[in-house]
């Protein structure tokens, strides 16, 4: 298998990735944009100066969500860019820098109401994100507010935020509420500043996909970080970046965002390889961990020590689905999560055959809020959701669209 990275965390894919997107001259441009600024400044002047649609570029700016690095690369390389770019950019990263800082100050909110019951919580994502691995909470854009609590804790979360007004998006009976959580991972909840603003999660992914993080673990490795000069509970570097991996497959990598995260976070000087080896192969996810490193390394820079790298590429497979994905990224859509293509997908990135006849007869028998939506069954009844699970889903896996 080719390598990716070179001893010294050079980027030996550079020549695949460019060859890749030679006819993408906006999205090669994008790929340049959101490495670092003094490494590729030459290189961005250079394809600043080609004619480039830079409506198109905005559009994938915008849809990849590197909007913030972009303008903070561009102000580097200004004088070939032209001005209505850069002030259109400019406002939207200070609409988003201002943005942010609300967000800070709800997390904070939410934080202390949590805390006031009793409550554990780790805020995932978002600003502890930006300000973790990019030392600047202007410099990522986030939509809502991710927090992990504990399983056993969904239900006094939820009753306790509704002292701030928030109330969760689904409506679930006692017993519906209980199954989702054993077979869910997130609500999302509306609050004072708009719809879905805050998701609480117990789990990374839903249960189906056989990822078995132990949130209990994420809490006993936490360590602590600031927020707005307040201390708050962050996943261990290991544990972020196997989630932030995890994560990215799940959504088939669409976005350069998460690549973009997974390549600061592997830039982490405290970040334990060990550690992470270790943990991957027992979550069955080092296939998982190899594409998000290739890719990471291919489209946003990454700089992945060769041996780290060299713990994967016995596994032909990494280099073949992180070309056939890098090919969907430019234009990505969001997955059904139900069709075939994607079942196929999630099948070829798991290593062990436990993992995939778990994957398979979780997704089949299943069920959730769209089998709960469809009929309404009494209480001794619930189990046969598994029977309106499995007729639903045929249904959708074989429809001439699903392939």
């Amino acid at each position: 298998m080719p390598s990716v990275a070179s001893s010294s965390g050079t980027r030996a894919g550079d020549l695949s990735t460019a060859a890749t997107f030679a006819s993408d001259a906006e999205f090669r441009f994008l790929l340049a944009a959101v490495r670092k600024p003094e490494e590729i400044s030459g290189e961005l002047e250079e394809q600043a100066k080609s004619p480039l649609d830079w409506q198109r570029a905005l559009r994938l700016a915008e849809h990849h969500g590197v909007m913030p690095p972009l303008y903070q690369t561009l102000c580097g390389v200004s004088k070939v860019i032209p001005q209505g770019i850069l002030d259109e950019l400019r406002e939207r990263y200070e609409n988003n820098a201002r943005r942010n800082l609300v967000f800070v100050t709800e997390l904070i909110r939410v934080l202390d109401c949590l805390e006031a019951h009793g409550i554990d919580a780790i805020p995932y994502k978002g600003p502890l994100l930006a300000e973790q691995v990019y030392g600047d909470l202007a410099l990522r854009e986030f939509s809502d507010l991710d927090i992990l609590v504990r399983p056993a804790d969904v239900a006094r979360a939820t009753e306790a935020l509704k002292s701030l007004s928030y109330a969760p998006n689904l409506r679930l009976s006692r017993l519906q509420q209980r199954a989702y959580v054993r077979s869910g991972y997130e609500c999302a909840f509306d609050g004072p500043l708009g719809k879905n603003l805050l998701e609480m999660q117990w789990a990374i992914v839903p249960r189906f996909f056989s990822v078995n993080f132990g949130v209990e673990e994420f809490f006993e490795h936490a360590t602590f970080s600031e927020i707005g000069g307040r201390p708050v509970r962050t996943l261990s570097t290991e544990d972020l970046l196997l989630a932030l991996c995890v994560h990215g497959a799940k959504h088939a990598w669409m976005r350069l965002c998460w690549l973009r995260d997974i390549a600061a976070v592997v830039q982490l000087p405290q970040l334990d390889w060990h550690r992470v080896w270790t943990k991957a192969k027992e979550l069955g996810v080092v296939r998982i961990l190899g594409v998000s490193l290739t890719l990471a390394h291919r489209m946003a820079g990454a700089s992945v020590p060769r041996d780290a790298m060299e713990q994967v590429q016995t596994d032909a497979m990494i280099q073949e689905l992180s070309d056939r994905i890098a090919l969907h990224i430019p234009e990505s859509e969001e997955y059904s999560t139900e069709a075939l293509e994607y079942f196929r997908l999630m099948m070829s990135l798991r290593e062990r055959a436990s993992d995939r006849i778990r994957f398979t007869t979780r997704l089949a028998f299943t069920p959730s809020v769209g089998e709960w939506a469809v009929i309404g069954l009494p209480g001794p009844l619930f189990p046969l959701y598994r029977v309106v699970r499995l007729f639903r889903l045929a249904g959708r896996l074989l429809s001439p669209g699903s392939n």
